[in-house]
């Protein structure tokens, strides 16, 4: 794949635009057969010869899939006599690219050929989505078992230890000194395999485990409120953050925005248009709690029980027919799990609000 010049017009929130599209991993990635699929069905549709998938990053258009001749954007008056094109559009309202058709030779686009193409562009952000969503629960669910094994590596490395004391006391009897001996070289044997696990960890990621930085959580959650701007607007909702102070702990801030965004997005699309999100706190001994409460369509008591599981089919149903995955919250609560707290959830029934809570220790 290749980079073509784009079109040097500026959305009014670029950053939070690139931002959006660096999310999805999309930029600078191999071709994937789905995509091609996608704008030789454009090309069928039009019955032209040349059509393509590009996203707009940096001053320049990265072409994701492409049918017959290249393209530069924007683009000259005597390279194709007839193009057309739709905007692909993030959920929050973010043009992050676009799906075109082009022929050298001029022929009328149909209404309903048009539309087709925009259901294209929509069948492309939905496979972003969709493959996102799977990437970051597949992650979060990574780090947490490495983070399960690392502290079970200590326990094993002590039976070791102690079996091996044990074996070494003066006069202990034969049957003893066996099980000692058969107890350190199990104990061996599982430290070896924990250490494999890790060692493979390490190799994917660096380091599965939290950055520990002094981070302000107020600060962590206006951020969250900025990027999830769009969808606020569109619903008319705004998201109060009740927390005047700054609320200091140790934690990894990329994992706790990633955390709130899904919290705070679901709050979003299962509250109505013109129903606002309230966020909260209560700090206690070591650990500071973070409510955030939605005035939405609530969740019966079916539905508390497995609403962290990973593609749990729950009675509720989003607002304005947001797409849901069944991944974020399960993706939320496995890196609320790797820091050592905990997130649940609260809700008095159907239509009647919904409140998720994160416990979080300070230090």
């Amino acid at each position: 794949m290749q980079y073509e010049k784009a079109d040097n017009t500026i959305p009014t929130d670029e950053t939070l635009r690139l931002g959006k599209l660096r999310y999805y991993e999309i930029l600078s990635t191999p071709a994937e057969s789905a995509f091609d699929q996608i704008a030789q069905l454009a090309a069928e549709i039009f019955d032209v010869p040349n059509a393509g998938i590009g996203f707009q990053a940096d001053g320049n258009m990265f072409m994701k899939a492409q049918i017959g001749a290249s393209i530069s954007l924007p683009l000259k008056n005597d390279t194709f006599t007839f193009f057309a094109s739709t905007p692909i559009r993030s959920p929050e309202g973010y043009e992050l690219g676009l799906i075109y058709v082009a022929d050298t030779k001029f022929k009328p686009a149909e209404e309903q050929q048009l539309k087709m193409l925009g259901h294209l562009a929509g069948i492309v952000m939905e496979k972003l989505e969709s493959r996102i969503a799977i990437r970051r629960a597949l992650r979060a669910y990574d780090d947490r078992l490495h983070v399960l094994v690392h502290d079970l590596k200590n326990p094993m490395t002590t039976i070791s230890l102690q079996s091996e004391l044990l074996g070494r006391i003066p006069g202990i009897d034969d049957k003893a000194l066996l099980i000692a001996g058969k107890i350190n070289t199990q104990s061996k044997k599982m430290i070896d395999n924990l250490n494999g696990i890790l060692s493979s960890a390490r190799k994917e990621a660096n380091s599965f485990k939290p950055k520990k930085d002094k981070i302000d959580l107020k600060e962590i959650l206006e951020q969250v409120k900025r990027e999830l701007n769009l969808p606020l607007k569109h619903k008319n909702q705004t998201v109060f953050i009740d927390i005047e102070q700054p609320i200091e702990i140790f934690a990894d801030p990329d994992k706790l925005i990633t955390v709130f965004s899904e919290l705070i997005n679901n709050a979003i699309k299962f509250s109505s248009v013109g129903k606002d999100i309230y966020i909260s706190h209560q700090t206690s001994d070591n650990e500071v709690t973070i409510s955030i409460k939605d005035n939405g369509v609530g969740l019966t008591e079916e539905d508390l029980d497995k609403v962290f599981i990973k593609f749990a089919r729950l009675s509720s149903v989003s607002t304005n027919q947001e797409n849901t995955y069944g991944l974020g919250l399960t993706t939320a609560n496995a890196l609320v799990d790797i820091h050592r707290g905990k997130l649940w959830v609260e809700s008095d029934g159907k239509d009647l609000g919904t409140t998720f809570y994160v416990t979080l220790p300070i230090k």
